[in-house]
């Protein structure tokens, strides 16, 4: 599982000019499920993200999680992140989750995620052509890959 966190001010997702979701100060996360993913991948992936500190506290220091301010979460399922290049310059998907088994996932990291923020998870569309908008706050953008943890 590969996710990308971004801290924003304010993140969207559309389809076809329709809104679908939007947020204010917080996270916006793109998810790739991998084909070999497991529960052990959701939950490593939603605590390190629901407990990620990139928030500035009292003092200017990134010290605060997004649960200490408040702030929310749009979850954008995006299959490219678990793209290959390693071969010639055409993205192999050969490891990327089918879609029933992904948008399953996605929903679990979802919901765990919303357990650790103790507030609803906004997503995108699953398989939908979504147009993303978002201001990056710093910027600060994590990468996550449950499959290169220690």
């Amino acid at each position: 599982m590969r996710a990308v966190a971004q801290r924003v001010t304010n993140a969207s997702v559309s389809i076809g000019g329709v809104e679908e979701a939007s947020i204010e100060k917080g996270l916006l996360v793109l998810l790739g499920i991998h084909k070999r993913d497991t529960g052990d991948d959701v939950d490593w992936v939603a605590r390190k993200i629901g407990q990620l500190r990139v928030f500035e506290d009292e003092n200017g220091l990134m010290n605060q999680s997004l649960s200490a301010f408040g702030g929310e979460i749009l979850l954008v399922s995006q299959f490219t992140l678990i793209a290959s290049v390693r071969k010639g310059n055409r993205p192999s998907f050969n490891d990327a989750a089918n879609a029933d088994f992904g948008e399953r996932l996605v929903q679990e990291v979802a919901s765990t995620l919303s357990q650790y923020i103790e507030k609803p998870v906004k997503t995108g569309v699953f398989g939908a052509n979504m147009q993303v908008s978002l201001t990056n706050d710093g910027p600060v953008t994590i990468l996550f890959d449950s499959h290169a943890r220690a």
